[in-house]
């Protein structure tokens, strides 16, 4: 384990003003999204896209990582050069899913636990010389009637942990999502409270499993209302609630937490996370590690066309600039239409 490499790279994930692009859809997610605009989704139409976002100009400004999925971290640029390699050039540190979903959880109906674990001690090794110098898993929290459970919680944040100490131990830092998903009709306090005990189990197990927080990075979700509940709670709402909870549950020497953007539209996301990193007295940066939020607007616009490649990296430059912004408290609802 070289803590000074895990160090290094902790420190450039969450550097000021700059966020983390996840490009780690699994083909099956890749194929719902590129059916949404008309675009096949073969091997070589998924390289393109992907190549499309990280040779973007300038992209290096506001993206200080990407996290790949096991085939993207295989693949090339037009050039001939691997995307982890080309990423590293631009001073962007190259990441990797490690996970391999989420099944359901025995005797716990309706909740899942995130498998993986088996072989991961050699696939870590493998992603290393492939150039990954972090990871990421993800756990997933429904809420519901009698959910969570005590096992789900449970079970996830020993998995978490198992996952964070192997990463560790490889040189790679890990980054943990426990997602609370944004799914029902649950209201904003209930979230608030699943939200806390999933951080209080996750880090318990952390401590548990002698992983060093130190070189830990949270995907965090933002405490919001279900999105089936009649009452949404506001920006200025989401972002007290959810800095309460990590504020209880996340300890100072964390180098940062990452938010996922959850399903929420890219605008709301912008906000949200404008709001929280406005703040006084955080402990800890707060950035963005977004999926949808940042691509959506470059995928409708690509659609498979190579005449729209320019237009496309555009339109994920300005929401990469956007959510730069937003992560130093910066951002402004105004500065969207000027970009119209």
């Amino acid at each position: 384990m070289d803590t000074q490499l895990l160090s290094k790279t902790a420190a450039a994930m969450v550097a000021k003003g700059k966020g983390i692009l996840a490009a780690d859809e699994s083909s099956g997610t890749c194929e719902s999204r590129f059916r949404a605009v008309g675009v096949p989704c073969t091997e070589e139409n998924r390289r393109a896209y992907r190549g499309l976002l990280f040779t973007t100009p300038g992209i290096e400004r506001f993206i200080s990582g990407v996290i790949l999925y096991d085939e993207t971290i295989r693949q090339k640029t037009d050039d001939g050069v691997p995307f982890a390699e080309y990423l590293a050039g631009k001073g962007i540190v190259p990441g990797i899913k490690v996970d391999k979903g989420a099944k359901p959880l025995a005797l716990c109906p309706g909740e899942k636990v995130t498998e993986g674990l088996d072989g991961l001690r050699e696939r870590l090794a493998e992603y290393f010389k492939l150039g990954a110098r972090f990871a990421k898993w993800r756990a997933v929290i429904a809420i519901g009637a009698g959910l969570p459970t005590h096992a789900c919680l449970y079970a996830n944040a020993h998995a978490l942990a198992r996952y964070a100490a192997l990463c560790q131990e490889a040189s790679i830092v890990p980054i943990i999502e426990p997602e609370v998903l944004l799914d029902g009709a649950h209201s904003v306090e209930r979230c608030e409270e699943v939200t806390e005990a999933t951080l209080r189990a996750t880090y318990a197990a952390l401590a548990a499993y002698n992983v060093a927080v130190e070189h830990v990075i949270l995907k965090a979700s933002m405490v919001v209302s279900g999105k089936d509940h009649p009452r949404q709670a506001g920006v200025e709402e989401v972002a007290e609630r959810t800095v309460r909870v990590l504020k209880r549950t996340v300890p100072a020497a964390q180098p940062g937490i990452v938010f996922l953007s959850g399903g929420q539209s890219d605008i709301a996301a912008t906000a949200h996370l404008n709001a929280m990193a406005a703040m006084k007295g955080l402990p800890w940066p707060l950035t963005f590690s977004y999926s949808r939020a940042l691509q959506n607007a470059a995928l409708q616009t690509w659609r498979g066309e190579a005449a729209n490649v320019a237009a496309a990296q555009k339109a994920f430059y300005h929401r990469a600039h956007m959510n730069a912004l937003a992560a130093q408290g910066k951002w402004k609802p105004e500065l969207e239409k000027q970009a119209a």
